[in-house]
């Protein structure tokens, strides 16, 4: 399998994604080959650093400009055309690799990956992703930003894809899907939410039912459906709690005696708790429903982050999940909207 890194993008640049591209194909050991898109001297600069015996799985693409965090996403994508992101999804338009992954521009990918790759039939509106952290483990939430407004039909086609998602790639079975609403109660909820309910319920066996904010911490359910503009809300809230309770922490770690005391002894509970909340195990997740394996990952990824996003990259390939999302989606296509 031949997966496209873009290598520029992401807060770390060449150093992470050139060293997480090494972690992976020191991990697999399937004849896959990483082809590494950016600028060819950044890129021959890192690879010095890997093991000559592995240099002959990487494939050098020149692409000599990057697409910043904070440039208009569609614009940058249409003006630069020599640009990492834009060279790896074109580069997956020609059939010459099977997944492109990217740590860079989200809205850049997102809207390149739909102009680029199109959708796959029957999917009517593409979606993203995320992990958050609950009691119970990990739990996939859908939509986080991708769609701002929503139609009913839309957060059903995104809890079918979800499901596929988590349950194909990370081997989970028994899953339960809930939608986010302001009650438990059936009735409870805006329009969007009462509709989207009765097509959840109609349509989808694991359905649960709704769930409250308070139930995504308490891992109610393994898959959490919502629209984009609630889940990117909620996603970025969930990411300066987890950074106001690291500091909140720290800084009172040190004070005395008995403090650093206390925390030498917690500090394996915590080591524990870290692994299992940490985003990075799961290492970028798709653009699920455009016709291909684009994978997103986080701006701050690590070279472990980004191992892990090509194993996603991978799995998804390995498990036909965009094919699987097809039957499935022909198989509601006549679902009135």
């Amino acid at each position: 399998m031949r997966i496209a890194l873009d290598v520029l993008g992401g807060d770390h640049g060449p150093r992470a994604t050139v060293e997480g591209a090494y972690l992976y194909i020191k991990e697999v050991h399937d004849d896959d080959r990483i082809v590494l898109v950016g600028d060819r001297d950044l890129i021959k600069l890192q690879l010095e650093n890997i093991p000559l015996k592995y240099r002959e799985r990487f494939i050098i693409v020149h692409a000599p400009e990057n697409i910043a965090m904070n440039e208009p996403p569609m614009e940058a994508f249409k003006k630069k055309k020599n640009s990492s992101m834009v060279t790896g999804l074109n580069l997956y338009k020609q059939a010459e690799v099977e997944a492109f992954v990217s740590a860079g521009n989200t809205g850049a990918q997102m809207a390149g990956s739909l102009i680029t790759l199109g959708r796959i039939p029957g999917v009517k509106r593409p979606a993203i992703g995320s992990f958050l952290p609950s009691e119970r483990g990990m739990v996939f939430m859908i939509d986080v930003g991708a769609n701002v407004d929503s139609k009913p039909i839309h957060l059903l086609q995104f809890a079918l894809m979800g499901n596929i998602f988590v349950s194909e790639v990370f081997s989970a079975a028994d899953l339960k899907v809930g939608l986010l609403s302001i009650g438990e109660e059936e009735k409870k909820g805006n329009e969007l939410t009462l509709a989207a309910h009765q097509l959840l319920k109609k349509h989808l066996p694991n359905f649960y039912g709704n769930i409250e904010g308070r139930d995504i911490l308490k891992g109610t359910t393994d898959i959490i459906v919502c629209d984009g503009f609630v889940g990117n809300t909620l996603l970025k809230m969930a990411e300066s709690v987890m950074g106001v309770l690291v500091k909140g922490i720290k800084k009172n770690i040190g004070n005395n005696l008995f403090t650093n005391i206390g925390a030498f002894l917690v500090k394996p509970a915590f080591s524990e708790l870290k692994r299992r909340y940490d985003y990075e195990e799961y290492g970028g997740v798709p653009l699920l429903g455009v016709n291909g394996i684009s994978i997103i990952c986080h701006g701050s990824s690590s070279s472990k982050a980004i191992k892990n996003a090509l194993k996603v990259a991978k799995n998804m390939k390995r498990k036909n999940v965009n094919k699987l999302i097809n039957e499935q989606l022909n198989i509601e296509e006549n679902i009135n909207e």
